[in-house]
């Protein structure tokens, strides 16, 4: 077999494959034995039909076109490795010439990593939020908690902002009650904006037994997006009790004796949020950085790919399961279609550019992944998907997306080592040292190249 290579564009290559005849022998007695499998010719017993007799039967074309079909990934596999390039996808793929038993020539077409200079990166700079926790803070943090263990009592008296009312519903639209639009015993915060727009006006100032009507746009059920004339009865009203901030709350509400306790505790935290947070923000920060610094030529039928992935993935999984449409979910946006597009371009380029970026680094600097590193990713991603680790791990190897998990952890790795040579300060002027934030940095990266993975792993390994 020869072959040769020529480039395209920097993202783009065509091989020009010619196959001696007698390299095809194995994929024409495979033709030959699978057609005669299938065909049934009086006088032979089924699979034993000869070759002369299948080609006068049914043509000597039908076996080549079976042949050659079996043999082109063979070859232009062969080529590819020849010629060492880094396939993305599926090749176009157009027969040249096909000479019986002279000459197989081919050409192929198929989108290549592109070839990336990675710059020096040690000058990045970024700013970042500081760490700071204010009183105020842990104020509301121990508010929410005191929230979290308020008891209700019933009142004899109007209904108030923060009292829990029990409430009976009934929805009519166009003057008739909905199959759906009936509820009894729903009890109702005042104030939580948690039901129909128009609710908190229509039950306040009201005691049990009260009734108000009013006309609201429904969220959801069968009629969702149509105005409705809401009937509300008020069924009781309870007010809304908080624990004494003392002590006994304190043990009550936690492990701890005191409630200084317990504010010490909140504050402490609330800064390990805050310094997550800041480590994400770096992390974020700094991939853009690098993204500045390198040029990446993009493959166009790859990007695509991945917007049109990105959006088939929004709109039939993430809506589906929200019960949204496109069209409803760029409307509660405020965006326009043209707008979400250009959106979701930006998106998929930042994706792919981050991916490709990375991979360059793994292999410039050499970087592995351990069997302890993959555990601890796999078991982070089996959380974040609410599966047990062993039915992640049975669905990944199953799926043979192990090699995609370790090409996240890598990647992670490569961006840790960008972050840790990158200076970070915060917005009070100081250094910030996230040395040891190798675990955050790995879901930076995957926040920033949030899918492409599956898309751009899995043409790279075509």
């Amino acid at each position: 077999m020869k072959s040769a290579v020529e480039t395209l564009n920097p993202t783009r290559v065509r091989l020009t494959v010619e196959v001696p005849f007698e390299e095809l022998k194995a994929s024409l007695d495979a033709a030959y034995k699978k057609i005669n499998q299938q065909v049934t010719v009086k006088g032979f017993r089924k699979g034993k039909i000869p070759a002369r007799v299948i080609d006068q039967r049914f043509g000597r074309g039908a076996v080549l076109e079976e042949a050659v079909n079996d043999a082109l990934p063979k070859f232009y596999t062969e080529a590819i490795n020849e010629a060492d390039v880094n396939p993305l996808g599926q090749p176009d793929v157009d027969i040249t010439e096909l000479k019986d038993g002279e000459l197989l020539a081919f050409t192929a077409e198929v989108d290549i990593r592109p070839a990336i200079e990675i710059p020096d990166y040690s000058g990045i700079e970024v700013t970042v939020d500081a760490v700071e926790v204010s009183d105020e803070d842990v104020e509301k943090s121990v508010e929410q908690l005191r929230e979290r263990f308020a008891s209700t009592s019933p009142v004899e008296r109007a209904a108030a902002e923060g009292d829990v009312v029990t409430i009976d519903l009934e929805a009519k639209v166009d003057g008739e009650v909905l199959p759906d639009g009936v509820a009894s015993g729903v009890q109702y915060t005042i104030g939580s904006g948690e039901l129909l727009e128009g609710i908190d006006e229509a039950v306040t100032g009201l005691e049990a037994g009260g009734e108000a009507t009013f006309t609201s746009t429904l969220k959801g059920g069968s009629a969702e997006g149509k105005e409705a004339e809401v009937t509300v009865k008020v069924t009781q009203v309870a007010a809304r009790e908080l624990p004494e901030l003392d002590d006994d709350f304190a043990q009550m509400a936690s492990e701890f004796d005191t409630l200084e306790e317990l504010k010490a505790d909140s504050r402490k935290r609330l800064e390990n949020m805050k310094q997550y947070d800041q480590a994400t923000q770096a992390q974020e920060r700094v991939l853009d950085e690098l993204l500045k610094l390198v040029e990446v030529p993009l493959p166009e039928k790859l990007l695509e790919d991945e917007v049109n992935t990105r959006k088939h993935n929004l709109e039939h999984h993430q809506l589906g399961q929200m019960g949204l449409t496109l069209d409803k979910y760029l409307e509660l946006q405020g965006k326009t279609a043209e707008e979400f597009d250009a959106e979701t371009r930006e998106q998929a380029i930042k994706g792919i550019k981050t991916q490709f970026i990375l991979d360059e680094l793994v292999s410039r600097e050499k970087l592995n992944v351990n069997q302890d590193e993959l555990t601890e990713h796999l078991m982070r991603r089996a959380a974040s998907s609410g599966m047990s680790p062993d039915q992640f791990a049975k669905a990944v190897v199953e799926g043979g997306q192990v090699p995609m998990l370790v090409g996240e952890v890598a990647r992670g790795k490569a961006l840790a080592a960008v972050v840790e040579a990158a200076k970070v300060v915060d917005t009070n002027g100081e250094s910030v040292d996230l040395g040891d934030d190798e675990d955050e940095a790995e879901e930076g990266t995957e926040a920033a190249a949030e899918a492409s993975e599956d898309e751009a792993e899995g043409k790279s390994e075509a």
